[in-house]
């Protein structure tokens, strides 16, 4: 044990000295130790100066001791501390580092080796540990070491692995060590007599009522808040005074929930310390809900065995740049979750920006030592975003080298319609003048009125953006066309609507009788909705890299069986009209060629695009409806491509597990991820299949699209309206986390005693929140 001394700000080694080895009290005849050795005494004052040799070298630091370190209590005794620090190293406990004890022993001829557990600490909780000495102590006996205590559990230690569970029984039942333990668990509380006196006690109880009272009526105070939350309802009104007519949707549900609860009722007429319903308590409480709910998001990541993230940048109704986060895992109950973390306030978009934003959160969410467990990042095409050398994507797997790059499918799939629909000039006169339809009709209501009237259905705008729109408005136009040309010729022939709108009303028929506008319709009509059945398969949640495989093979059919049939269509074009309109209009042969050139845009940029490469192409391991094929020849490279991305993988136990799923055919109606590690949990195989397992969950856990960013950024846009874009960032945090996770605020266990846990802890309030 070494004594530190110091002198005029240096610090020296006084006094240096070792266990001796031969501990006769301890050791036995068939022991033999190897914790301490000759140059014990040199490695204690090493650790202790922080330097390589100890001697004659002034001391460079001080071996860093933790104030509930058993080295700090035999130096600085417990009894001869402030009252703050003695509080303090209770509340520390007793410290239980790694100790490097190794015993061998001997049995009729056989030597076993016993070595340190720290399963130790977790039997006895009084336990605490000497990492310089190597040895175990009684915390609360080296805390007030009553006359009778044993020395071994104070000043040498106990070193004796064989019989550590004896000695730890036999000092358990010492008077000495009941009297101490009894001593630290009434440290800084009441004594006892205290404790038992009758007014005391009546004390406590009134004290506990008033704080159930004031838990019941903050609780009622959450459940508005939440409900506003959840239904991006404003919180307040224009006027929250008593005598106002305009006191906002929170003070209204406030006061409708007194009327069914008359404790609240008489809070709220008769308290002048604390009412709950002030703007500063609303944003302290929902920064406390905001908190609470942050943390479970953050407790189920770091439980989950993948991470991932999606981000996205947009500017709000306040005109300033804000990031997104959503985090993407596999819970407990291995259910996909995609939970909206915060939205980041932003001074500019570059890469820069966004990639340190994103950094300063993941820091938060997963500890250094679980670095490896980000998987994937998601975002959008921008050469901000995707940049391979300086985008965000780069810096991020700088920092987090497992984190691949998904460039979102939803939105490449945007590109690929839109890259098919505006290079054929034919094609983009044929949606400028779709999108004219809705832009016709929206201008007027009495126009408006007129089509509500004659085809009773509304056309969608079209954009160039959103394809969801462009399959509304070819539907409508497809499935109302001769419903539209009455409309249009009602308007024409009536005589009530001015010039313009008569000629514009007379074209929009005539458009709708053209040979090659009707041709583009019957075309895209075909085209569309398989567009529109895959983007929304993109959307979903729970959608895995296998099934994604299998929806867009499905869809390659779907336009390739569009593009075999494209002489059909010209021959329903050719099929009716007169010889006029159809010298006018483009031939057959024409007609046939654009069909074509736009399936094969299609095709060629979905092969493009959504190739299944790299780190992808593990994917295709699991692909069911190729298992047959893989039986025959294993997938090679598809593997070492995997265990290459996914270093955690075991190649040569994946390699036999999949051999295994490949030669049953009753896996071969696996269609998709999610499914697949289903099967393996109900039927208890996750350790069988462990890598398989674990292939299966960095394939579930990348996510494929961005879809839940788009939709938080819908929710904000809900949240913080043009009337109401002066809210701070919290709080629009927290209304949008309660909107957003609104159904994972109800699962939480206890929400609102946590909630009021953070609340009455935050400041020194009038009223009273915690119990004695």
């Amino acid at each position: 044990m070494a004594f530190i001394k110091e002198e005029s700000g240096d610090i020296r080694i006084e006094e240096v000295f070792s266990v001796k080895q031969e501990d006769t009290e301890e050791q036995t005849a068939s022991c033999d130790w190897t914790v301490l050795n000759d140059s014990y005494s040199r490695t204690v004052a090493c650790q202790l100066t922080g330097t390589d040799q100890c001697g004659s070298k002034q001391a460079q630091f001080l071996f860093e001791m933790k104030e509930n370190s058993v080295l700090s209590l035999q130096k600085y005794p417990f009894t001869k501390r402030s009252h703050k620090e003695k509080k303090r190293i209770k509340e520390l406990g007793p410290d239980q580092p790694n100790l490097q004890i190794q015993q061998k022993s001997s049995n009729r001829g056989r030597i076993y080796t016993r070595a340190f557990s720290s399963t130790s600490y977790g039997k006895r909780s009084w336990l605490a540990g000497c990492n310089i000495s190597h040895a175990f102590y009684c915390f609360p006996c080296l805390l007030f070491q009553n006359p009778g205590t044993e020395t071994s559990w104070t000043t040498t230690g106990v070193r004796d692995l064989k019989h550590l569970s004896e000695k730890c029984k036999r000092h358990e039942s010492s008077r000495s060590h009941l009297d101490n333990a009894m001593r630290l668990q009434f440290f800084g509380k009441l004594s006892i007599a205290e404790q038992l006196d009758e007014g005391y006690r009546i004390g406590i109880r009134r004290h506990n009522e008033e704080v159930a009272k004031n838990r019941h009526i903050l609780s009622r105070i959450i459940d508005c808040v939440k409900f506003c939350g959840a239904f991006e309802l404003a919180l307040r009104g224009h006027d929250e005074s008593e005598s106002s007519d305009n006191p906002g949707i929170f003070r209204g549900l406030v006061n409708f929930v007194a009327s069914l609860d008359g404790v609240l009722k008489e809070h709220l007429e008769n308290d002048t310390l604390f009412k709950g319903t002030s703007k500063m308590v609303q944003d302290e409480l929902l920064d406390c809900m905001l908190s609470v709910v942050k943390e479970h998001i953050i407790k189920e990541a770091q439980s989950s065995d993948f991470l991932s993230i999606q981000a996205d940048e947009t500017t709000h109704n306040a005109t300033q740049c804000q990031l997104v986060l959503v985090l993407r895992y596999i819970d407990a109950k291995s259910n996909v979750q995609e939970r909206f973390f915060e939205f980041i306030p932003l001074h500019s978009a570059t890469a820069d920006s966004i990639a340190t934003a994103l950094k300063e959160r993941l820091a938060v969410i997963l500890p250094e030592d679980q670095k490896g467990k980000l998987i994937s990042q998601a975002y959008n095409g921008a050469s901000v975003m995707k940049g391979a050398t300086a985008g965000v994507q780069r810096k991020i797997q700088n920092v987090y080298p497992n984190a691949h790059y998904i460039h979102c499918y939803a939105h490449q799939l945007n590109l690929i319609v839109q890259q098919a629909t505006s290079h054929i000039p034919k094609v983009r006169i044929f949606f400028s003048d779709l999108g004219g339809f809705a832009s016709f009709f929206s201008r007027s209501p009495k126009r408006t009125d007129v089509l509500d009237k004659a085809v009773t259905h509304r056309l969608a705008t079209s954009s160039n953006v959103r394809w969801n729109f462009h399959s509304c408005a070819i539907n409508t136009v497809f499935e109302h066309r001769e419903d539209l040309i009455r409309c249009f010729e009602t308007i024409r022939d009536s005589g009530d609507f001015d010039p313009v709108t008569v000629r514009e009303a007379g074209a929009f028929a005539m458009l709708l009788e053209d040979q090659d506008f009707k041709f583009f319709l019957q075309l895209f009509h075909n085209i569309i909705p398989h567009v529109e059945l895959l983007f929304t398969r993109l959307k979903k949640k729970d959608i895995d890299s296998v099934h994604i495989k299998k929806s867009i093979q499905q869809f390659q059919q779907d336009i390739q069986k569009i593009r075999n049939s494209h002489p059909s269509l010209v021959d329903q074009r050719s099929s009716g009209g007169s010889k006029a309109k159809r010298r006018r209009s483009l031939s057959p042969e024409v007609h046939e060629r654009i069909a074509a050139e736009v399936c094969d845009t299609i095709l060629g940029h979905i092969m493009e695009r959504f190739s299944f490469t790299n780190h992808l192409v593990s994917a295709t391991l699991l692909q069911g409806d190729r298992f047959e094929q893989f039986m025959v020849v294993f997938p090679e490279d598809a593997l070492s491509r995997t265990l290459k991305a996914y270093p955690v993988l075991n190649g040569s136990k994946l390699k036999t597990e999949l051999s295994l799923i490949y030669c049953k055919e009753d896996f071969r109606a696996c269609c998709g991820a999610v499914d697949l590690l289903q099967l393996f949990i109900e039927n208890n195989l996750e350790e069988i299949f462990s890598e398989t397992v674990t292939l299966l969950k960095i394939l579930i856990t990348t996510p494929m699209t961005t879809g839940e960013v788009k939709r938080c950024f819908s929710t904000s846009k809900r949240v913080e309206t043009f009337l109401r874009n002066s809210m701070n960032q919290e709080r629009l945090n927290a209304l949008a986390m309660l909107s957003m996770e609104k159904k994972l605020v109800t699962e939480i266990t206890d929400f609102n005693q946590k909630v009021i846990e953070k609340f009455a802890s935050q400041n020194e309030r009038r009223a009273i929140f915690l119990y004695k």
